[in-house]
């Protein structure tokens, strides 16, 4: 399989090309980007400064990547954006690259980013993330496997964003969004357990693990019981399977530095969310 090159594209002599690249009408790859094999860059794509990205991505027209960071503490240090396999990146999103030298933006495997979703610097994505159109994320964001972001969500710089968690469109999140569990609103609360996204991912509604994050999110957000001494008992019964690592974030959401985790004050029931 060749490498195609349209003869509009700009592709710097040093750029490195793996086999079956595509490089669509008007796109501009830099001197230090390197393209994994069968990746399909689509017209008017700009990558510059350093950049890599991995095998059979398939990356929109408009879509920018590499460019220097939205930060006034940049000072011009050599830093990456390190993209995974089998993304799609969809129509005029951004993603720009860190500020500290040899720090990365990185984004994993298998994650469907859709059009105008902005990543700012040091931002980190794991692996089948979904982000609906016109999502911003701020620097240092971090969004955990399988999370789904709604459409036009705002995401505050440093907040973490667990892994199964959903965000329902049009929030604001100014604070750490706990695996497992659906926010929603402006500004956001948790409103139940994400349990569609759990059962798509296979952990059945009958299973010990849904059980176990279904009586974790009734004591921490619909007991009297103080959110702090609610957490204090899950560690004590925190056991195996998947309640230890939501117990590990909400700790790790406490500590000095981050955001604190997202509150649920104000359940929408007559919504119809899973409690």
């Amino acid at each position: 399989m060749t490498t195609q090159i349209h003869p509009t594209a700009v592709v710097h002599i040093k750029a490195q090309l793996a086999e079956g690249v595509e490089i669509g009408p008007y796109a501009i790859i830099g001197d230090r980007v390197s393209i994994g094999a069968r990746t399909q860059i689509g017209a008017h794509v700009v990558m510059e400064g350093c950049v890599k990205i991995g095998e059979d991505n398939r990356i929109s027209p408009g879509v920018i990547i590499g460019l220097e960071p939205q930060d006034v503490s940049y000072r011009g240090a050599e830093s990456w954006v390190e993209i995974g396999d089998r993304n799609q990146i969809r129509e005029y999103a951004t993603i720009h690259r860190a500020t500290q030298a040899e720090a990365l933006t990185q984004i994993g495997s298998d994650n469907f980013l859709m059009a105008y979703v902005h990543v700012a610097h040091n931002c980190q994505i794991q692996d089948d993330v979904t982000i609906a159109n016109s999502v911003s994320l701020g620097g240092y964001v971090q969004v955990g496997s399988k999370a789904v972001i709604g459409g036009m969500v705002g995401v505050h710089q440093l907040v973490h964003i667990g892994r199964f968690a959903m965000v329902g469109g049009m929030s604001r999140i100014n604070r750490d969004v706990p695996p497992y569990l659906l926010v929603e609103g402006n500004p956001a609360r948790v409103r139940g357990l994400n349990a569609v996204g759990l059962r798509r991912s296979g952990i059945a509604a009958g299973s010990a693990d849904f059980q176990a994050l279904k009586q974790a999110y009734r004591l921490l957000y619909k007991s009297a019981m103080p959110f702090d001494k609610a957490l204090k008992q899950l560690e004590l019964q925190a056991g195996e399977g998947l309640l230890p690592h939501l117990v590990d974030f909400l700790q790790q959401a406490q500590l000095p530095g981050r955001r604190g985790v997202i509150s649920g004050r104000g359940q929408l029931r007559s919504l119809g969310f899973d409690d």
